[in-house]
């Protein structure tokens, strides 16, 4: 009777200690790590959702930026660090189409990360120059298929988001178009505005101020609802291609081991951050439709652009490296 009597208050002792232990979290900053570079979309969203779960959370969350192709090197870092709810990943879809690019990863895009939550998705636009003979998609559907080969389509890098949207509606609308690749966007701008390409693809937000400019216009975008900004701008689907919707996305994950019980309370946090109005607007300025999810569903997002952009890279038949 004894022994047992020790045994069950040595098991209660091992739960308190771990439930306070729990309670205790955080009791130091918390490093989220963004595979972009700092001025952008992503590291805005980041810096905007982070000061306001700290304020819930009570301790700092640093952003530490680590650009890279395919966000490898930000993504791996938090792969191997330890699962402790101190180390976090802005997740993008560039990590669902990572598998499709690199031959080998260091890591597992499913298995080593614990989904948290999806922070919000944001459209690209189809854009022309102010100028341009088209005045909408129709019209260059139809000037692609009159001329098979003749209408070039400009995006930022092979394998980038817009690249492989670019390609997707290649697919979708069933046209020969040459699909351009630059540097980056004010490139893809430049070359827009002096005729070099007929058509970009590019994330919205940033081009709104070019095209409130009228220096380019916007002829759809690329998700499966208009921009709330733009209402009277048809989406791809409206404007003559059945199936096509993309839209970009951000959100939160952490390395595989990190406990449940964290998980649940950094998604509470999250979902009380992006509940806001401060941070609803400021993100509504960035073109970004805020949505919060539960970590079911982000692990169910990622697993099917996995498939889709795979799929969208087999057929563009472009090489991993």
């Amino acid at each position: 009777m004894r022994r047992r009597g020790l045994l069950a208050a040595a098991g209660c002792w091992g739960l308190l200690r771990e439930g306070h232990a729990q309670a205790a979290w955080p009791a130091r900053p918390i490093t989220l790590v963004v595979p972009f570079a700092s001025g952008g979309i992503a590291d805005i969203t980041a810096r905007t959702v982070a000061q306001a779960m700290a304020r819930t959370l009570g301790q700092a969350i640093v952003v530490d930026n680590r650009p890279s192709a395919g966000s490898v090197v930000g993504s791996n870092a938090v792969a191997r660090a330890a699962g402790d709810g101190y180390t976090l990943l802005l997740m993008s879809n560039a990590n669902a189409v990572s598998p499709g690019l690199f031959r080998k990863l260091p890591f597992d895009v499913v298995k080593d990360f614990a989904p948290i939550t999806t922070l919000g998705f944001f459209d690209l636009g189809i854009f022309v120059a102010g100028d341009s003979r088209f005045r909408t998609l129709k019209d260059v559907l139809a000037s692609a298929k009159a001329q098979p080969g003749r209408i070039t389509i400009g995006s930022i890098s092979a394998g980038s988001t817009q690249h492989l949207s670019a390609e997707l509606f290649k697919a979708k609308a069933g046209i020969d178009v040459l699909i351009v690749p630059y540097k980056g966007t004010p490139a893809v701008l430049t070359a827009l505005r002096a005729g070099e390409i007929d058509v970009a693809f590019e994330i919205l937000g940033p081009m709104l101020p070019q095209a409130a400019a009228k220096v380019v216009r916007l002829l759809a975008v690329t998700s499966d609802r208009r921009y709330a900004g733009l209402p009277d701008v048809p989406t791809v689907i409206e404007a003559g291609v059945p199936g096509y919707a993309v839209a970009s996305w951000n959100a939160l994950a952490a390395p595989a081991a990190t406990p449940p019980a964290v998980i649940e309370r950094l998604n509470r946090a999250a979902a009380e951050a992006l509940a806001r109005p401060d941070v609803q607007q400021r993100l509504q300025e960035l073109g970004v439709r805020v949505q919060a999810g539960s970590p079911k569903q982000l692990a169910s997002l990622l697993a099917s652009e996995i498939r889709r952009w795979g799929e969208v890279i087999r057929v563009a038949k472009i090489e991993p490296e």
